[in-house]
C-alpha cells in the first residue's frame, strides 16, 4: 500500500442540511513529524501516547494544499478489534467529505489486513456525529450510560468491512 492517497467521497444521497462542495484531500498515515499538528486535533491524548500511535500507524491525516484539515486515530479493543477513538475535521472543512475520505482510507487498509469489522462511538448528546456514523454505513450496536465526564453516555457503532483476500508474495 502507498503511504497516501488523494481521495474524495461521493455525495450523500439525501441530507437534512445543505452541503458545501466536496473537496479532494490527500489522506495518509501520520508520521512522527506530525506530532505537533496532531495535538491541534487531539489535545486530550498525552503526547507520548500520540507518538506511539503515529509510530504504529494508528493515526491518519487529511491534507488540503499542505494544511492538515482532518485527523483520525485508531485504537484496538481487546488488542484486536479496530476502533475509531477520534475523528476530527477542521470546522471550516466540515460537511465537505473530509471525514468520509479519512474513513475510506482506514477501511481499505483494515480490509486489506483481513479485518472485517470497524467500531466507533459518539456521545449520546452528540446527534450530528451519530448521524455521520449512520450516513457512513455504521449501525448502532450498544450504549453505555453516564461514562463521560459530563455525565453523558456513549453510543457504539459497528461497520462490516468487505474482506479483501490476502495474496501471498
Amino acid at each position: 500500500m502507498s503511504d497516501g492517497a488523494t481521495m474524495s467521497s461521493p455525495s450523500s444521497p439525501s441530507s437534512p442540511r445543505p452541503r458545501a462542495p466536496r473537496i479532494r484531500v490527500r489522506v495518509r498515515w501520520g508520521r512522527a513529524a506530525d506530532l505537533a499538528g496532531c495535538r491541534a486535533f487531539d489535545r486530550k491524548t498525552p503526547a507520548r501516547i500520540l507518538a506511539r500511535c503515529l509510530a504504529e500507524r494508528d493515526v491518519v491525516i487529511a491534507e488540503l494544499a499542505g494544511e492538515r484539515v482532518g485527523y483520525l486515530r485508531l485504537e484496538r479493543l481487546w488488542a484486536r478489534l479496530p476502533y475509531i477513538a477520534l475523528v476530527m475535521v477542521a470546522p471550516e472543512h466540515r460537511g465537505r467529505g473530509v471525514g468520509a475520505a479519512l474513513l475510506a482510507f482506514v477501511e481499505s487498509r483494515l480490509a486489506a489486513k483481513g479485518h472485517d469489522l470497524l467500531l466507533s462511538s459518539s456521545q449520546t448528546n452528540e446527534p450530528r456525529p451519530q448521524a455521520w456514523h449512520r450516513r457512513m454505513g455504521f449501525e448502532e450496536c450498544g450504549r453505555l450510560r453516564s461514562v463521560n465526564r459530563d455525565g453523558s453516555g456513549e453510543v457504539f457503532f459497528a461497520k462490516r468491512l468487505p474482506v479483501t483476500p490476502r495474496t501471498s508474495p
